[in-house]
């Protein structure tokens, strides 16, 4: 019997176990390649943050400890990989006589190198000029003593005098920040900047030089090759225990500045957005898939409920009968599970390279197992549970009603409104989770694990499923109630029938509906999907031009006295515009902030300034308060908040005079707040009119040059400009950005993730609008037959068909439109600790969306211009075979 009725489904219900294996295979493969792809991008942020620190552990000897002693103690540390000595000594001063005039510069660092450094810690110097070994300079002191390879240096040493030393060549310090830490001390009292003016020795030259001095202190670099779990949170958990099982071992002789640690803690915050991502884009993917294939499993309801009574006629048992449905489930399950482990592993070779995505055997292999179980359980509930609700619920004789007729009343959550209910709820939920203090990741300072907020999750969910309730309210009203409407709608497809028509649109209603509503969220999806990945490519964009400032920027050394005018020399073939901003510092009250002058006339032109950069004003009108009265100021929100400070208030600042080099007050005007500015830093700085601080401090000195390349060959006119001026100042451009700003999330295929989301929401798409409708008029060839047989001319049936399904069209993609723009605006609001800065607008793919549209319409229709060609089909043969 087993093999009799599996042979009969294949051969009879082929389109209906085809339909449900494809929803089946949806959900599948979108769990599992989603699944392997967040398996594989933790992986790689680990790996990033490993490749990104040059050295992983700074570990600093305590006064009155042995160096010798905790360099041995390192280097029997487990996962020790390398454990170099480093000294380190405070000077008050470098000096230089170069070309008959002396240069000095104020207090800096020296640092005592022994042999192999370079070579065991490539990333932490980068040779600019000259000799790699030897006596260094880094390159803003070389730059602040007009020194070059072969000139001759003083050190000031405090205790121990000047000390000459010929410079053997000019070099790069990447990672000066963490360098030059202050080893121990939390993140809020490190130094807001590395030292202006370094010099490196070898050991040898540094302890001979140094001898004597009272404060040289000795860190042990370390480079680490411990194997790190590959889950960012999990290889923090284990660095930080390797570094606190040290300081322990030492017995308070070190501490360890925990570079690896830090990259790592950033990585592990950038997985857990990674997780939010896949949770709110993948997830609904998944349930939107197996909506498809419940739906898929109900458009043949009626007819399993007839063969169902048939066979109870015949005698069979309820176990004889729940074992052919489950039958049925298995074929589904099976079928689709491994089509859709098919589908993921194509796709993960075609995208990716590889059926894993990157992830490790164990991890892509879980994920498949668990996708194929996630597919099975769908099939279970969508086929199994039906047949089993019908056995226990319907009798013999309620098999040959027609469905409309076993259900009279509204459905429950109609009466009780739940619709409005998760909508309201929806919206108290937005408003509470994106308050001025809300954050979806929290990360308290000095706690070792990081959490979600997942009460944000709610706004979203409740958003999608009440809207979907909604279109579904609204779809079953409208043709309940919209006789004539939908009568005037089937006139030119229908004629003479169009009342009929209207009258059995209207029966209908309920399936109706719920393709109306699987095809609006088939559509939300993609919306949603596609508008947040443009969004967030976007803001990434934004983000590398606000630290590079321009397209190419040329950042001049402090303390260097270069006029507007020199631009003129970087206006190589290419440059469209070059515009000079003046980069001071400045005390408000005891607060020393950074104060950029500008052309409020011309900075637009060579960098982008959104209106989101700013409050109390777009930007071209605060540009435009800065023109009309050069002391207007624009200040941060922190600085208003602190001074209590009100439009048009005097806000006295302390620059220094370039002439007496004396700290001068000079009175502004505070204009607007300004939240982002290019090239500025992340916290409180000025923004200014450059003629009214050079007026003020008498000197027009740029501290960079912005130039405009038009958005294209920014690499290689950063290239000719670095041969040109040499080190004399620092060559930047935005493509070398991109790379290195941003969270490590960003820099992790985000594309991939998005080729794999806005392939899986057209197919959706196209299935949700084509597969439920192509059954569902499957379904009703009796009635078509029926209609032909009273005189129905195959023009109106064809006319009967096409209308059914322009009413699908237009009900599912206005639905879907409506949902997913509100969808995509909570999604960019909730997760705005994903963007940096937050977007002023969303960014709408256009042409992606109209190819979803399209994608539904085409399977809309193929499936309305099969349905035309099975009604016509003579009546007879029809009857026959039903």
């Amino acid at each position: 019997m087993i093999t009799s009725w599996t042979g009969g489904l294949a051969r009879h219900r082929t389109g209906r176990l085809v339909a449900a294996v494809a929803g089946i295979a949806l959900a599948v493969a979108l769990v599992a390649a989603l699944g392997s792809f967040l398996t594989a991008s933790k992986a790689t942020m680990t790996q990033r943050a490993v490749r990104s620190v040059a050295v992983a552990w700074q570990v600093e000897v305590q006064p009155g400890a042995d160096p010798n002693a905790v360099l041995s103690l390192v280097r029997k540390a487990p996962g020790t990989g390398a454990a170099l000595p480093v000294g380190f000594d405070r000077t008050t001063g470098f000096t230089a006589r170069v070309q008959g005039s002396t240069q000095t510069t104020g207090p800096g660092m020296v640092l005592g190198l022994p042999a192999g450094y370079r070579a065991q810690f490539p990333d932490e110097i980068r040779p600019l000029s000259g000799a790699s070994t030897g006596v260094l300079l880094a390159q803003q002191t070389a730059s602040n003593l007009h020194a070059a390879p072969g000139d001759t240096v003083g050190i000031q040493l405090p205790g121990v005098g000047v000390r000459q030393v010929r410079v053997d060549g000019v070099v790069d310090l990447p990672q000066a920040d963490s360098l030059f830490q202050k080893v121990g001390a939390p993140a809020q009292s490190q130094p807001t900047a590395p030292p202006d003016n370094v010099v490196l020795l070898p050991a040898a030259r540094f302890d001979s030089l140094t001898h004597g001095a009272p404060n040289v202190i000795t860190q042990i670099h370390v480079a680490r090759d411990a194997n790190l779990p590959s889950d960012p949170a999990a290889a923090f958990t284990s660095a930080t225990g390797a570094a606190h099982n040290l300081e322990a071992k030492s017995a308070g002789a070190a501490l360890v500045g925990n570079n690896l640690g830090a990259a790592l803690d950033s990585a592990r915050q950038d997985a857990l957005y990674a997780q939010i991502l896949f949770l709110f884009l993948g997830v609904p993917g998944a349930l939107l898939a197996a909506a498809l294939t419940a739906a898929v499993a109900s458009a043949g309801g009626q007819r399993r409920r007839q063969e169902q009574g048939l066979l109870r006629l015949r005698g069979l048992s309820p176990r004889q009968i729940t074992g052919l449905a489950g039958l049925e489930a298995a074929v589904v399950a099976v079928g689709g599970g491994l089509a859709g482990l098919a589908i993921a592993a194509l796709t993960g070779r075609l995208a990716f390279g590889a059926v894993s995505f990157g992830a490790s055997t164990g991890a892509w292999a879980l994920w498949y197992v668990l996708a194929f179980v996630l597919g099975a359980a769908v099939a279970a509930g969508a086929v199994l549970v039906p047949a089993l609700r019908d056995l226990r619920s319907v009798t013999v004789a309620d098999t040959r009603k027609e469905a409309g007729v076993l259900r009279g009343r509204s459905p429950w959550w109609m009466r009780y409104g739940v619709d409005f209910a998760l909508l309201i709820g929806s919206w108290l939920v937005f408003r509470a989770s994106s308050g001025n203090q809300y954050a979806l990741v929290l990360a308290p300072e000095g706690v070792p694990t990081l959490s979600v907020s997942y009460w944000a999750f709610l706004g979203p969910a409740l958003l999608w499923i009440g809207a979907a309730l909604l279109v579904w309210r609204v779809t079953l009203l409208a043709l309940a109630h919209g006789r004539p409407a939908l009568a005037r709608l089937a006139r030119p497809f229908t004629a003479t029938l169009a009342g009929t028509t209207a009258a059995v649109m209207s029966r209908r209603r309920r399936p109706l509906a719920r393709s109306v509503v699987l095809l609006a969220l088939a559509v939300s999806f993609a919306i949603s999907t596609a508008v947040f990945n443009s969004t967030y490519r976007q803001q990434a964009e934004v983000d590398a031009r606000l630290t590079n400032g321009a397209d190419v920027t040329v950042t001049e050394p402090p303390g260097a006295h270069v006029p507007p005018g020199a631009g003129s020399t970087l206006r190589v073939p290419g440059v469209s515009h070059v515009e000079p901003v003046q980069h001071r510092f400045a005390y408000v009250g005891s607060d020393l902030q950074d104060l950029y002058g500008v052309r409020p006339d011309t900075i637009a032109r060579a960098t982008s300034l959104q209106d989101a950069y700013f409050a109390g004003g777009t930007a071209s009108q605060l540009m435009q308060r800065l023109a009309q009265r050069p002391d207007n100021l624009l200040v941060s929100a922190e600085t208003v908040k602190d001074f209590q400070l009100s439009p048009g208030d005097t806000v006295n600042l302390r620059v220094q005079d370039a002439r007496t080099k004396a700290l001068r007050t000079v009175p502004f005007h505070y204009a607007g707040i300004v939240k982002e500015f290019p090239t500025a830093p992340k916290d409180s700085f000025f923004v200014t009119n450059a003629a009214y601080v050079a007026k003020a401090t008498g000197s027009d000195a740029v501290g960079a040059f912005l130039l405009d390349t038009g958005g294209t060959h920014q690499k290689q006119i950063a290239a000719q400009l670095r041969t040109r001026i040499g080190t004399s100042a620092t060559v930047t451009d935005l493509t070398q950005t991109r790379g290195t700003v941003g969270t490590s999330l960003t820099s992790v295929d985000l594309a991939g993730l998005t080729r794999i989301e806005l392939a899986f929401a057209v197919l959706l798409a196209a299935g949700a609008g084509g597969l439920v409708l192509a059954l569902g008029l499957a379904e009703r060839r009796r009635t078509f037959a029926i209609a032909s047989v009273l005189g129905a001319a195959p023009r109106q049936l064809r006319g009967m068909v096409l209308t059914e399904a322009l009413l699908l069209t237009v009900g599912g993609l206005a639905g879907g439109a409506l949902i997913g723009w509100a969808l995509s605006e909570m999604l960019v609001k909730v997760l705005t600790g994903v963007f940096d800065p937050p977007p002023a607008a969303l960014s709408v793919p256009g042409g992606y969306l109209v190819l979803t549209a399209l994608a539904a319409t085409v399977a809309i229709l193929a499936a309305a211009l099969n349905g035309v060609r099975r009604a016509a089909r003579p009546a007879v043969e029809e009857l026959r075979d039903l």
